[in-house]
Formats: structure tokens, sequence, C-alpha cells
């Protein structure tokens, strides 16, 4: 590697920041035991920023590590803050989109232990672009020491570095069992622990309007005495991505440092990662792999991605850039691998990492995926060090080392032995791709039916904020004759007056009588009239048309109704609302398109016609676009009308069903915990379950026609 510094502040990196000490969490069991340490001895403030957390999620699986405190989530730091006066949390967690309903505790917030909690501060945090996420996993206790990775404080992160087949301790908080995880945290003391401090304050402040002070001066410390620190006295380097959105301006640290540290790469490029779909990293990638005497290229990612949906988009773009960085690899210097384990059967040891390591000399563990939408659209965070000593560079080798010890369950020394008769990691890969625990190549191909579907990667993993019109091309690519340009001014004009309605109804005054509480005061008033349900309807319908939002509705209905009136009005409303924009669009939409398309709105259509109500389905559960404007390019397409009133059914089913049945059964069980209510909740879990395993057949059967 070049020996003129890589980390350049204001360029690829935010700041570089002092440590005194800095400890490598490998998989859960050490970071979330580390993390309980830590928290119990705060003094004056945790913050903690997260895209996922469950308040049920167990810190600690071994009885042995605990004394007198909880190790659940929720349990924990109530009794943290019920023995420490002085002591504020605060939690800082992304509003979700729907398409992650059943994945998550519903309304942590709500939770007897953390509502009795004056000191406990649960914000969520919406102040991303449309579609984006808040994706930085910090943890930051008294400024004194911070951890930052990839973990999520989640109801299914934890697991030891042994990842068993059958491990009793690998079980969520509804009592299933979950597949073995992957993943890395690093922990840091001192100036950069304070830096992290700044950043979650300012995420904090920009997300709830509310300025947070500084920590007063340090009394102690934080850090558990049992974790051994990996480096002492160093720079550490932290690489932000945050999106252009209102006033704040675009950073992208995180792919400019990916720039910087692939191109100085010498002998080896080692990568871990959730996902594998930037192309600007494939591209530098197939640059380097060209080269005669180009570093080698190594890749650890999951089998499959999680769920079915994320398998159907980010395997298939994983797919297309696997396939260009094949046909770049001339000198057989590229490995794809994933961790395989003969044990494990049928299933896989999902990889969750976002780790780099360069030659020896650079190291990063962070949030950011080697996705586009980490690159420019999701807010992250990584932590990078640049080793400059013998002994730092050791201890990036070691820290490198201490990852394939685990994937291929051998020793250190073992590995160094095998390492030094085979000459180079892509050879010991060779060599041991029959065993039974080790790194197996990684096939990465798809139906050709999930690739022909999916759209290009700006729309499924968009690198940045998707403005309306070209979202409109997006659905409807066109050629656009001269002659027809004067005809745009009415699809942009419908388009921006459902944006200028959105942003009225999220960013204005009336935005503060928009919650829950105050819907459902108001639809307490029509309740008994005895056109309740047409007017309901009817108001669903018209709020849906102009824009506001459709969500809100259904929970306002859910807790006015009930599961049953409220899943029954939700869904007719956000039928008919979704018929009256697709007529909308149909009307302004069909001629006005077919002039600006040509043949390639025919081409469309005859896509449309073929797997209709499996796209809509599609974009009904992928966050894409705001519900109206869905309608509204759909109508001004050549999809049928009965493709997209089963389509928008079968796949807004599922978030409508799970907010107002399962909300409402959760809220009853909480109050009244008897025999008969626990069997009802169960059987609502049961029957969402059973849809949502249905619709998964569904469309699984669809890609097998």
């Amino acid at each position: 590697m070049t020996k003129t510094p890589i980390l350049k502040e204001g360029n690829n990196c935010w700041q570089k920041t002092h440590a005194d000490q800095v400890a490598l969490l490998i998989d859960g069991e050490n970071y979330f035991g580390a993390l309980h340490a830590a928290i119990q001895r705060a003094k004056h403030s945790v913050y903690i920023l997260s895209w996922d957390i469950d308040s049920r999620m167990q810190l600690v699986r071994n009885s042995d590590q605990v004394e007198d405190l909880p190790v659940e989530l929720g349990a924990f730091i109530s009794e943290v803050l019920n023995r420490n006066p002085d002591l504020h949390v605060y939690i800082l967690n992304w509003d979700w989109a729907m398409v992650y309903t059943m994945e998550r505790e519903w309304l942590p917030m709500y939770k007897p232990a953390w509502k009795s909690q004056n000191r406990l501060h649960f914000k969520l945090d919406g102040e991303c672009p449309m579609g984006a996420s808040q994706h930085q996993k910090v943890v930051v206790i008294d400024d004194e020491i911070a951890f930052s990775g990839g973990f999520d404080i989640g109801k299914s992160r934890w697991d030891s570095s042994e990842h068993k087949a059958k491990e009793s301790r690998r079980i969520d908080p509804d009592g299933h069992h979950y597949p073995p995880f992957h993943d890395v945290q690093m922990m840091v003391q001192g100036e950069a622990a304070a830096a992290l401090g700044d950043l979650a304050r300012e995420r904090w402040l920009k997300a709830t309007g509310e300025k947070l002070n500084k920590p007063s001066q340090k009394s102690g410390s934080a850090w558990p005495e049992y974790i051994e620190p990996w480096f002492k006295d160093i720079e550490i380097g932290i690489s932000r991505t945050m999106p252009q959105y209102r006033d704040q301006k675009e950073i992208r640290e995180v792919e400019q440092l990916y720039i910087d540290s692939l191109k100085a790469a010498e002998n080896l490029i080692y990568m871990e990662n959730q996902y594998f779909t930037s192309w600007k990293v494939a591209d530098l990638l197939a640059e380097r792999l060209q080269e005669r005497d180009g570093p080698d290229v190594v890749l650890v990612l999951p089998l499959m991605t999680g769920g079915w949906l994320e398998q159907a988009t980010m395997d298939v773009l994983r797919y297309r850039v696997a396939c260009k960085l094949k046909e770049a690899d001339k000198h057989n210097r590229l490995r794809l691998c994933y961790p395989h384990r003969d044990e494990l059967g049928d299933s896989y040891i999902s990889v969750h990492a976002k780790i780099t390591v360069i030659d020896d000399c650079l190291m990063r563990v962070g949030s950011a995926n080697l996705s586009n939408r980490s690159m420019g659209f999701d807010s992250e965070c990584d932590l990078v060090i640049e080793a400059e000593t013998d002994e730092h560079k050791a201890t990036v080798s070691r820290f490198r080392e201490r990852l394939l010890t685990e994937h291929f369950g051998m020793t250190a020394d073992e590995l160094r032995q095998n390492l030094s008769q085979e000459g180079s990691l892509i050879r010991l890969i060779d060599a041991r791709q029959e065993n039974s625990h080790t790194l197996r190549e990684l096939d990465c191909s798809v139906s050709d039916y999930a690739n022909q579907m999916l759209p290009d990667s700006a729309i499924v993993d968009p690198e940045r904020p998707i403005e309306t019109e070209k979202l409109t091309k997006m659905f409807i690519p066109v050629d656009e004759p001269k002659s027809a340009q004067k005809q745009w001014w009415k699809i942009v004009a419908v388009l921006i007056v459902v944006l200028a309605l959105t942003a009225i109804w999220r960013w204005t005054p009336l935005s503060e009588w928009l919650n829950p509480e105050t819907l459902q005061h108001a639809a307490e008033g029509i309740k008994s009239h005895p056109l309740t349900p047409l007017i309901v309807i009817g108001i669903f319908a018209i709020a849906g048309l102009i824009a506001f939002p459709v969500t809100l509705l259904i929970i306002t209905t859910a807790l006015t109704f009930g599961p049953l009136w409220g899943t029954v009005y939700s869904i007719i409303g956000s039928l008919v609302s979704g018929l009256m924009g697709y007529a909308v669009g149909h009307y302004m939409g069909r001629n006005t398109i077919q002039k600006l398309a040509g043949s390639s709105i025919n081409k469309l259509s005859r896509r449309l016609a073929k797997h209709g109500v499996l796209a809509i389905i599609t974009v009904r559960i992928i966050p894409v676009a705001p519900f109206t404007v869905i309608n509204l390019v759909a109508g001004g397409s050549h999809i049928n009308t009965r493709d997209f009133t089963i389509g928008t059914l079968i796949g807004m089913l599922p978030g409508i069903l799970g907010i107002t049945v399962f909300a409402d059964s959760l809220m009853r069980t909480v109050q009244n915990p008897d025999p008969e209510q626990i069997a009802i909740f169960v059987g609502v879990v049961i029957v969402i379950v059973g849809i949502m395993v249905g619709l998964k057949r569904l469309i699984n059967r669809k890609e097998d026609e």
C-alpha cells in the first residue's frame, strides 16, 4: 500500500480523532455482553441511534455473566435508570416503513417498563428522504466510550462465534429459533467517543428539534474491565453517509473512502458484507482485477440475504454485479464466498457484518453496506483505522485472521500454517472447497424470471433521493419525441400537486393535529351515525387521493372501530382510494403517455399483462413511492383494472392486518392477560403469519411458472 495516508478529513472522513482504547467485538455474544456491562456503569447519558430496536431483546444469555440486573433490554434500562437518578437514556429509532411491520416490535415506546420512566426519551426518526432510512448503529455512554458497527439491538441479532446448528440460546423474544448471525461492532474510548456523542446529539436535534447538552465532567470509566483492548492510543477516522435533505447537504465520505482505499490496495482486499450491489464499488474492483499485478479480492457474503423480499431484489442486483466482476477477473484473483457448515443443513449463516481490511494497513467496521443506498441515500457511520506502526499493522492482520479462523474452523496457528503452505488466501479457499466447515464459493445465480422482473437498481437500491419525474420514467420507460414535449406538463402538474399535498400534511402546522389521538376523537363523532360505513370509506378514499397519510388513517380506524371493522373499512377505503387515483392516472396519462412513449409503452404493457398482479404486489410492499403516486403511475400504464385491484388487495392486506388486528389484540393482551385473551392473541399471530407465508408461496409459484 502507498505510504501516502488514505484518511483525509473533510474528504473521505468527517474527522480523525484520538482513541485511548479500541476493542473489536465479533458476534453478538461479545457485543451485547459488553453493552450490558457498559450501560450499567453509565453516569450521565446513554445515546442509542438505531435502525431497529426491541425492548424484549436479551443482551446476555449466560446467567453467570450477570449479577442482579435484568438481561432483557427494556427491563435492564429501566432498572439502571432506577438506580441512578442522574442518568438519562435517549433512544432514536428509525421510523420504519410498513414493509418491516412483521419483523419489528410493536410500539416499544408504550411498553410499561419504559413509559413509566421520565428519564427514558424514546423518539422515532423520520428525518430522511422518502424511501431512505436512518441506518447508523451507534451507542454512546457519557461521551467516554462508544460503540459503532453493524449491530442493531434487535430481536434476532444475538449469536456466539461458534454459530452452532443447535443453539438453545439463539431464540427471539417470541420464542422462535432463528439462523446463525454474524456481525462486528467496534468499541472506542476517549475523544473518538465524544465525537460520536456529537454525531448523536446532532441527529437528535434534527429528528426532534430538541438540543441536548454534552454530559458533565466524566467520573470513572464505563469500559468493562474484562475486555482487553486491541489498540491503544490510536487515531480513528469517522466516515459518514448523509443524504441531501432539507438543509442537510449530501455527505458521501463512506463512498469516497471505498474509492481511495480500493485504489491503494496492493496485495489483498478482504471484505465482509450483508449486500453487494454497489455499481461504483463493482466498477472499482473490476478495474483492479483487470490489472496484471493487482490485489486479490475476497468477499464474504451471505448465501442468501434475509427474507423473500430481499432475495427477490437485492440478491438479483448482487447477481448482476457478480457477473460483471467474474467477467473482469482475467487473472483468477476474485473469490465471492459464503460461510458454509455441513451441520447447518438447509440453513446458513446470516452475514450482517460491514467490514473491509486492505492489506495489513487499513480496516473499517461500520454500518455501511456495499450497496448504492449506503453510498448516498441512507445515513451511515463507519469507524476506520489506518495502521502506521508495525504493531498496529500486526493487529489489523490479527483481526482478519480472527474472522478467518471462525469461517474456516481453525485455530490461529492452524490458519497461519495453512496460509503459508498454500501461499495465499485465494488458494486456501480453493483447497478447502469440499471441507465441512469452510468458505465456499458463492454462485450468486438467480432465476431468469426474477432477473427480468426486477427493474433497474435505481428503484430498489437508489444512491440518491428519487425525483418524482424520474420515478415516473422508471415505471414508464419512454423514448420522448420532441413533438410531444408539451404534453409533459399534465403529468408533472399532477405529481407536483401530490407532492405538495404530502409536504403540507407532513411539514406544516397541520401535522400537529395529524395524530391517532386527535383523529380518533374526530372519528368517535361519526361512529354512531347510520351512514358510518359510507362516511369512513369516503373519507378514506378522498384523503388517500389527496396524499393524506394513509397509514395514519388505518391506525385511527383500528383504534376507533376495532380489528374486524377497522380492517374492513381500511381495506375497502384503500381500494377505493387506489382505484380513484388509478382512474385519474388513466384519464390523465393513457393518451399522453402513449404519445410520449411510442413503441416502448407497448413493450411495458405486454410485460405488465403477463406479470401485472405480481408487479403491483411488489410496489405495494416495497416503499419506493407514496401510495398516491403509485396509483397515478399505474393508471397511466397499460396494467388492467383487475390486476391493479388484486395486486393492491394482496400487497396491502398484510400491513393493514398487522396494524389493525395485531395491534388491537396485543394491546388487549397487555391490558388483560387472561388465558382466553392470550389464546386469541396467539390465533391472530398464526393467521397473520399464514397470510405472509401464503403470499411468499404465491410469489415463488409465479417465479417458477
